[in-house]
């Protein structure tokens, strides 16, 4: 059975994620699949925003710069890294395959002669 680590999210990762859903007119689980996370996720942090408010201004008035890329960027990059991996897997597969093909040809070829 693999381990599962609980992945942990910023604040500031949660609000972009309900602000990205509510505004984008797109489905719950359109947005969450985006972002790699269940949908359940989105709707538990959208009423815990709505139960704290809104959070609060900064000091000059104006809204936090985000340093962030906005999570359509962020799920657009995920998505990159994740095929990125996929054929990374597949190109070390076919390696370990080779490797044991070779290996075995090598131990008979050197079975067979003569000493």
């Amino acid at each position: 059975m693999a381990s599962t680590t609980k992945r942990r999210f910023t604040d500031e990762f949660k609000r972009e994620a309900v602000a990205l859903w509510e505004t984008s007119g797109r489905l719950q689980t359109e947005v969450a699949a985006e972002l790699g996370i269940m949908p359940t996720m989105l709707r538990r942090w959208q009423r815990k925003q709505q139960e704290i408010g809104p959070p609060p201004a900064s000091p000059a008035g104006k809204p936090p710069v985000s340093t962030m890329a906005s999570p359509a960027d962020q799920a657009s990059e995920i998505a990159r890294l994740r095929r990125e991996l996929d054929r990374t897997r597949m190109e070390r597969d076919i390696l370990k395959k080779a490797v044991g093909i070779l290996s075995a040809s090598l131990e008979t070829g050197f079975a067979e002669m003569p000493r």
